[in-house]
């Protein structure tokens, strides 16, 4: 698939073929395309976990997510957590942050990879839908997240049982100035 059309076929899906699962070998091709995003001075400090057996989809789903969130993802056969290593992208050897930004560079460094990722699960004929309103601290005991890490949002993938249209975008003009 050229690039262009892969940019412009992704949705945010909320109906998965209960049926179809994702095998290994496309997660980790997934995986890889996240890995080559730039990161701040290559800190790579994006992390994902990945949730697929159907016990711990039930429980997650039923504990970590609010029940819309829960609906939207309901027969997605891999749920993902996103996080990143925080005080690491943005800051100094010394721990001190570069600029006013601070932890904002992991967010913008992880925004990168999760962009990377969801665009080869598309590449792919996978759907996604990223969900931002979660449970960071039933996340966090669920799958035993470090402290040290930031928990971000949560990105169900699968194969999609419906194929939205594109919402209303904003035109060029009304997001780029030009000097």
């Amino acid at each position: 698939m050229e690039f262009q059309e892969v940019v412009e076929l992704r949705r945010s899906v909320r109906k998965y073929d209960p049926d179809k699962k994702v095998d290994e070998a496309t997660l980790n091709q997934i995986f890889a395309a996240a890995i080559v995003a730039p990161s701040w001075k290559n800190s790579q400090t994006a992390r994902y976990y990945v949730i697929q057996s159907e016990e711990t989809l039930a429980r997650f789903k039923e504990t970590c997510l609010p029940p819309f969130n829960a609906k939207n993802s309901a027969d997605a056969p891999v749920l993902i957590v996103t996080t990143f290593v925080k005080n690491d992208s943005g800051f100094n050897p010394d721990g001190e942050p570069t600029n006013e930004l601070g932890d904002g560079w992991g967010f913008y460094d992880l925004g990168l990879h999760n962009e990377n990722l969801i665009l080869k699960a598309t590449d792919l004929g996978l759907d996604t839908l990223v969900m931002g309103i979660r449970d960071a601290d039933k996340i966090r005991e669920m799958l035993s997240i470090s402290q040290d890490e930031i928990i971000v949002s949560v990105i169900a993938l699968g194969y999609g049982a419906q194929e939205p249209k594109m919402p209303k975008r904003k035109t060029v003009a009304e997001i780029v100035k030009f000097f």
